[in-house]
């Protein structure tokens, strides 16, 4: 498959990480780009730069420039995902506000009705949060809290990590054996 990946400036940078290190291990064709923030948040939380991220992907765009292939309809990207996704991210998509790489590529999945998901990372949530998911979730835009589960019985954060994975790849509608699936029963 051919996905993109979005790294914004909200907390929760591994989960990028993480989507990026599977997407690539898996052989899809990765096309990444990340705002100005959310470099600062790779390596504050991760201590990651440019020189770790880049072989991750296929290829690894500069936010500002709208003229990459992944700013256009004609480019057939099958899904993408914003991971994390600030609030600042969500609202300016919500919106139509196409002024970054990121946002203009969001914008282009959704014109093209194709699979967007975005990783929300925030708490508490206001009203204007709120409206902004369910204005995307009613033109098909999967919103995927970057909340733990725990019915797996994690012991680590890599395994919260990785089951939240498991979940963003199910999203994009990629087979994956990250997550524990439920077999019913308590």
């Amino acid at each position: 498959m051919r996905v993109i990946v979005g790294i914004t400036g909200a907390s929760g940078a591994v989960y990028g990480v993480a989507l990026l290190r599977t997407l690539s291990s898996l052989g899809h064709e990765v096309h990444c780009t990340i705002s100005g923030y959310g470099w600062k948040v790779l390596e504050h939380e991760c201590g990651l730069g440019e020189e770790d991220i880049h072989p991750l992907t296929t290829i690894l765009h500069p936010i500002h420039d709208i003229t990459a292939s992944i700013a256009s309809g004609s480019f057939k990207a099958d899904a993408m995902c914003v991971v994390p996704c600030s609030m600042r991210t969500l609202a300016a998509i919500a919106n139509g506000l196409a002024d970054n790489l990121l946002c203009r590529a969001a914008d282009v999945m959704l014109k093209e009705r194709r699979n967007l998901v975005l990783a929300v990372r925030e708490t508490p949530l206001s009203s204007v949060h709120l409206e902004n998911m369910l204005r995307l979730a009613r033109v098909g835009v999967g919103i995927v809290p970057a909340c733990p589960a725990f019915y797996h019985q994690p012991t680590t954060i890599d395994d919260l990590v990785t089951a939240y994975t498991g979940r963003l790849l199910d999203c994009l509608g990629i087979d994956n054996e990250l997550v524990s699936r439920w077999q019913g029963g308590i």
